[in-house]
């Protein structure tokens, strides 16, 4: 029996986030180069979200690129840069015809032009669709953007567009990069490492853990369907008793 039937409706976690982690290592399985997991893994991607869109999920947020990631080879970056644009140009009309709305987080300018031109026409094609927002972290580190929004709000500070008696934990998410969206109900890391790699650190206080030891480019529609029923059989009590 599919995990599929055993999914509540009522039950669906508002925003699932992906740390999406193993396409070098499947690469090399199978005697080829990283660039080679990389481009499959665009396979996988495809595949979660048409399954998030159709459970009737909100919020699918994937890590695509980490500011670290920019450490890597020079020719590996640019592959990385080539396949976005080219899922972009791909996917766009499958964005848009089945209601999805794109959105990103990250340091965005840092992009290569090509492809932060080609992310913005997305995401300005897209906004008027209201089912599943899918955000794509893109160059993005959660120490950046904790960094961020620490000198913004110094900023409004010194030019007196805030007061610091004001500053609780709502005034500070409203300085992140995820402000307007609800906190990750569930986290899915594939690839058997058992760490969150400064992604959302903020965001993921309460956030409910899945690690897997599947590969990213050998993840499947069912091997999402078994993340979102085990989330389901979690008691969550926020730090509270039952």
């Amino acid at each position: 029996m599919s995990s599929k039937e055993l999914i509540k409706a009522d039950r669906l976690p508002l925003h699932v986030a992906i740390i999406m982690d193993g396409n070098g290592r499947w690469a090399h399985q199978k005697g080829m180069d990283r660039i080679f997991g990389h481009q499959h893994g665009v396979d996988a991607v495809r595949e979660v979200i048409e399954c998030a869109a159709g459970l009737g999920i909100k919020y699918l947020t994937l890590y695509a690129f980490s500011t670290e990631n920019w450490g890597r080879p020079d020719e590996e970056v640019s592959a990385l840069m080539r396949i976005m644009v080219k899922s972009l140009n791909d996917e766009t009309d499958t964005l848009i015809r089945n209601n999805i709305r794109l959105l990103a987080i990250g340091d965005v300018d840092r992009l290569l032009p090509d492809v932060r031109e080609r992310l913005m026409e997305t995401i300005n094609i897209t906004k008027k669709a209201d089912g599943l927002n899918l955000i794509v972290a893109m160059s993005y580190s959660s120490r950046w953007e904790i960094t961020k929004a620490v000198r913004r709000i110094s900023e409004d500070i010194c030019t007196h567009k805030l007061d610091p008696a004001t500053i609780g934990e709502q005034v500070f998410e409203n300085y992140l990069s995820t402000q307007g969206v609800p906190d990750p109900d569930l986290l899915i890391r594939t690839s058997g490492e058992l760490r969150l790699s400064n992604f959302l650190l903020w965001q993921l206080a309460y956030t409910e853990l899945y690690f897997t030891d599947i590969l990213w480019p050998d993840f499947g529609k069912e091997d999402f369907y078994d993340a979102i029923y085990d989330y389901q059989k979690r008691e969550r009590r926020f730090g509270r008793l039952t």
